[in-house]
C-alpha cells in the first residue's frame, strides 16, 4: 500500500505543502484563475533530493488537486516534466 502523506491546501497563499518526512515539506505554488490552478513552482527540501521526494510529492498532491476541482497549467519545470511522463494525470490539463 502506498504511503499517506499529509497534504496542506493553504488557499490564501495559493500553495499546497506536502509533508514528505516529518517536519520536511516540500511546496508547490500556483496561482489560481477560476478552476485552474497555474503552477509556478515546485521545491522539496535539500535534504530529501535525488531521493524520489519529487516524485512522491506529486503523486499526493495531483489527487488532492483533483478533489478540490481544479485544472492545472503547469509552468514549472519539474511539474510539466512529471505531468509529461504520467498519463493517469493528463485529464487534469488544461486542454488547449
Amino acid at each position: 500500500m502506498a504511503e499517506q502523506l499529509s497534504v496542506i491546501h493553504d488557499h490564501e497563499g495559493q500553495e499546497y505543502r506536502i509533508e514528505l518526512a516529518p517536519d520536511c515539506w516540500g511546496k508547490l505554488s500556483y496561482k489560481r484563475v477560476g478552476n485552474v490552478v497555474h503552477v509556478d513552482h515546485s521545491s522539496v527540501p535539500d535534504a530529501l533530493r535525488g531521493q524520489g521526494a519529487g516524485g512522491k510529492m506529486m503523486e499526493a498532491v495531483l489527487p488532492k488537486i483533483e478533489s478540490d476541482g481544479f485544472l492545472i497549467v503547469p509552468i514549472c519545470s519539474y511539474v510539466v516534466h512529471y505531468l509529461n511522463k504520467h498519463e493517469k494525470w493528463q485529464h487534469l490539463l488544461v486542454s488547449k
